[in-house]
């Protein structure tokens, strides 16, 4: 198949304009090159999603969602780090905001969007059930171990771990991550492929060829990495705002969440309202798993090195509200059915997190 069948002009343009935009952002930074940043921004996520589909529709299911989980994690990373090293010891609890943020967009945001969009659209929707056993499972021992342990241990004063727990921490996160890999992609790859004939879109049409697949790869890293830095562009500004309206510091790490996971939002929700609801969660989970098993190692290691003081435990509230959204996801999957009802209870309880978030 021709790579325009699959790729248009636009999927390319769209990329090249935002890199035009972040180049002419650097040269002349003022408050209007940010506000077209942000047109860039959406754009290239727009592109990304597009990208990630093409690819989805070359490897099949489990490696499509994964290409993109991986591919906005990493860049979460280095987003991470970054803002790390130009903050200073008050950037020491923005890696478990920005993770905590990304587990609550994924669990209630996403899902729920996804669990509507496909209930409106089909009614019910079939996914195995032993697939998202396994994941949401995997998520919930790495989020705990993460984000909620460190308040109970006595080694190091505060909200975190000593440098030994941090060590040993990393590694059973990343661990986890890889076995829960081999797990998805070898092992038992069918409990997270199609539930129904043609759900993956394979069974609808020929695949892309090797060409176009290699092309979408390279422009889904470009759309990625324009994301990111444009977000770092728009960062500076957003502080200011939210510093005049008084947010806490936490939402800092909400807002970098959100634009990170745009892509995979986008992507479920396409996926949820063409009848891959399969797709769809496993691109939600597998990013919340992915987003704990390599940020959370990568910035351990660092925070050793550095001799940083790593504040990875959460506050009584997030705690709450963590532990009523791994109970609420594993009830709404417990079937292996979809429908509305679980998602608005996913999108209200998101709404409360965002609400408290705001006002603790």
């Amino acid at each position: 198949m021709l790579v325009a069948e699959w790729n248009p002009r636009w999927v390319f343009m769209v990329p090249a304009a935002s890199v035009a935009i972040l180049l002419l952002y650097w040269l002349a930074p003022s408050p209007l090159t940010v506000a077209a940043l942000c047109f860039g921004l959406i754009g290239a996520v727009v592109a990304a999603v597009h990208h990630a589909e093409v690819i989805a529709h070359k490897v099949g299911e489990p490696f499509g969602t994964l290409v993109l989980a991986l591919s906005v994690t990493i860049i979460e990373v280095a987003l991470i780090i970054s803002m790390m090293l130009s903050g200073g010891p008050e950037a020491m609890g923005l890696p478990r905001d920005t993770v905590f943020a990304a587990v609550m967009i994924i669990l209630n945001a996403i899902i729920g969007c996804s669990l509507i969009v496909g209930g409106l659209k089909h009614r019910e929707q079939i996914f195995h059930v032993e697939g998202m056993t396994d994941a949401l499972g995997t998520m919930a021992v790495i989020v705990v171990i993460a984000l909620v342990l460190p308040n109970f241990l006595t080694s190091s004063a505060g909200p975190t771990f000593s440098p030994p727990q941090l060590l040993f921490v990393a590694a059973m996160t990343l661990l986890m991550f890889a076995a829960f890999t081999l797990f998805q992609t070898m092992r038992h790859r069918e409990y997270f492929a199609a539930a129904v004939v043609g759900e993956d879109g394979q069974d609808n049409g020929p695949r892309p060829d090797s060409g176009t697949a290699m092309a979408s790869l390279m422009m889904l890293l470009l759309s990625l990495v324009v994301v990111v830095l444009s977000a770092k562009g728009i960062s500076p500004s957003l502080e200011v705002i939210l510093n005049r309206l008084g947010a806490p510091a936490s939402v800092l790490g909400i807002v970098i969440a959100t634009i990170v996971l745009m892509p995979e939002f986008g992507a479920a929700m396409r996926a949820a309202a063409q009848n891959r609801i399969q797709a769809s969660l496993n691109l939600a989970i597998g990013s919340a798993i992915a987003s704990i098993g390599l940020v959370i190692p990568t910035v351990a290691v660092l925070a050793v090195v550095m001799g940083w003081p790593l504040e990875l435990g959460l506050d009584s509230k997030s705690i709450l509200l963590l532990a009523l959204s791994l109970f609420v996801v594993a009830l709404s999957l417990r079937t292996g059915k979809t429908n509305m009802q679980p998602g608005i209870i996913h999108l209200l309880l998101f709404a409360a997190y965002l609400f408290f978030s705001f006002s603790p």
